[in-house]
């Protein structure tokens, strides 16, 4: 039974090691010790302490055994199972995390409905709640009421909690109205490669603000008498820098231009949101924001946020690889028009309802089904662009619908550093995908998909669609360390086995 244990401890930390993109030589160097100690430990060759353990851990930045506390979470999932039936999607997590920051715009309270429940949204509710703004879940847990304190303690910001959202580098727009001067740790997220946060630096420069990054921080300075006197250009289409854009614009007394702004779907949310507050927005939906900003905002506003297209894209593709007829409900159409059609020169059979409003009364929805198809590779590449082009979050789930196509499909996935790296690790489930370049798959099909155990990738949309191979893959795979999955999906093994999945949630060591 030890032995066991020891080999099982030794692929944990060799599948970490990999994730972090290191050889044995290099672990070994920052624990002081040999490469061939460190091949022995992971092939469970090797008697190894607690203290060891920990220091690998730590070394790689990946949690091996936990003591004192509940332990990772894993999925064990039996494969090769159909699913049926109807799932809705639940509300957008970029959304719902850009309007928990803008919260700290109003004086007044807040109320979010349906409020996405994942480890992101937690995160930021832990460090609201220590620099004193009030947070509690009503309605039986399904709505969120946020009540901002008359001043806040950035002092006794949790740091931790902090460090492990890469969204809380948008409480830099809304917090430079409210003090001249305070300090923010480091943003964090997925592992996905260097982001520079310069283009957030070059927007909010324009209301007066200035950063220094040192020991771990960002240290803010305002000075009040500079404010933006011609159009703000962003020199990045991104979302989160254009989120942090409109929520500086919207408390700077006078009107704002935003050019090239991204129009994406948590953008407009926000857009939504902040005419709910009061605040004026032209050209929602468009790469051109012009923001009538207000000094004060103190009014009780109640809002929900639409649906995640990003999730209807993971049901829609969790369809297509395990080869069933699904009905996706609630679909946000306007933001998956691109994929559809790409899907659709595939050979994708389905079909649609007419559309009809979300809650916000504003997001365009439809009912989706999908069939078994016969798909083929698209003659084009899979490349993502800026809404309304194929969304970036979204590439991913085209290397396993490509790896049930027949023929070849080149991914260029050109925006991050390494995540298409990551989704190699579908050729440990059978894929037959081969890295060209840090940006570039080729992915080649049909697939016939096998079970596995594996680590899971350290960024969101990788590991799920690794979850979805293991669910088309016959036997029983196991995918250890799912924390980055439940940071943007709520109850999702739950949810997929409603529909026909047969996955477990479990913890041991």
């Amino acid at each position: 039974m030890a032995d066991d244990y020891l080999v099982r401890i030794g692929k944990l930390i060799r599948d970490a090691r990999q994730h972090r993109g290191w050889t044995q030589s290099q672990l070994a160097e920052a624990l002081g010790t040999s490469q061939s100690a460190v091949n022995r430990i992971e092939r469970g060759n090797q008697n190894i302490s607690l203290e060891m353990i920990a220091r690998i851990g730590e070394a790689l930045d990946s949690e091996i055994v936990s003591l004192g506390y509940a332990g990772p979470m894993h999925l064990r999932v039996v494969g090769g199972r159909r699913l049926s039936g109807a799932i809705d999607v639940k509300t957008s997590k970029n959304a719902c995390v850009a309007l928990l920051c803008a919260s700290l715009l109003n004086q007044g309270r807040t109320v979010l409905r349906r409020v996405a429940r994942i480890e992101e949204v937690y995160r930021l509710l832990e460090v609201l709640g220590s620099i004193g703004v009030r947070t509690r879940w009503i309605n039986d847990g399904v709505d969120l009421e946020i009540v901002p304190s008359a001043e806040l303690d950035l002092a006794a910001i949790d740091a931790d909690a902090a460090r492990r959202t890469r969204s809380i580098i948008m409480f830099l727009g809304p917090l430079l109205h409210r003090m001249d001067h305070f300090k923010l740790p480091y943003a964090g997220g997925c592992d996905l490669g260097t982001r520079t946060v310069e283009p957030h630096m070059i927007a909010l420069r324009r209301f007066g603000l200035d950063i220094a990054a040192t020991e771990g921080q960002y240290h803010a300075m305002v000075d009040r008498s500079v404010r933006p006197t011609r159009p703000i250009v962003l020199t990045e289409r991104g979302d989160t820098v254009t989120e942090n854009a409109l929520l500086a614009a919207a408390r700077h007394d006078g009107i704002t231009v935003i050019r090239n702004a991204s129009s994406n779907y948590m953008v407009q949310d926000l857009c939504f949101f902040l005419e709910a507050l009061g605040v004026k927005v032209d050209g929602i939906g468009t790469t051109t924001l012009t923001v009538h900003g207000v000094p004060t905002i103190d009014v009780d506003v109640d809002y929900s946020p639409s649906e995640d297209p990003v999730e209807a894209m993971s049901l829609v593709a969790a369809a297509v690889v395990t080869e069933s007829e699904l009905t996706v409900r609630r679909v946000p159409i306007e933001f998956l028009e691109i994929e559809l059609a790409v899907l659709e020169e595939m050979g994708l059979d389905h079909d649609r309802t007419p559309e009809y409003f979300a809650d916000n009364g504003r997001t365009r929805l439809v009912d989706l089904t999908v069939r078994p198809s016969k798909l083929e590779a698209p003659i084009d590449k899979i490349h993502p662009m800026p809404f309304p082009g194929l969304n970036i979050d979204n590439v991913p789930f085209f290397a396993a619908i490509a790896a049930v196509a027949q023929g070849k499909t080149l991914i260029h996935d050109w925006v991050y550093d390494n995540r298409a790296i990551y989704l190699t690790d579908l050729n440990r489930l059978g894929g037959r995908l081969q890295l060209l370049d840090p940006h570039r798959v080729l992915v080649e099909g049909p697939t016939r998909w096998r079970a596995a155990e594996m680590m899971c990738p350290p960024a969101l949309r990788p590991a799920v669609v690794v979850l979805l191979a293991m669910m088309a893959a016959e036997g029983t795979s196991v995918l250890r360390n799912v924390y980055v999955i439940n940071r943007g999906y709520e109850d999702l093994a739950e949810r997929l086995n409603s529909i026909g999945a047969q996955i477990e949630t479990f913890r041991d060591i």
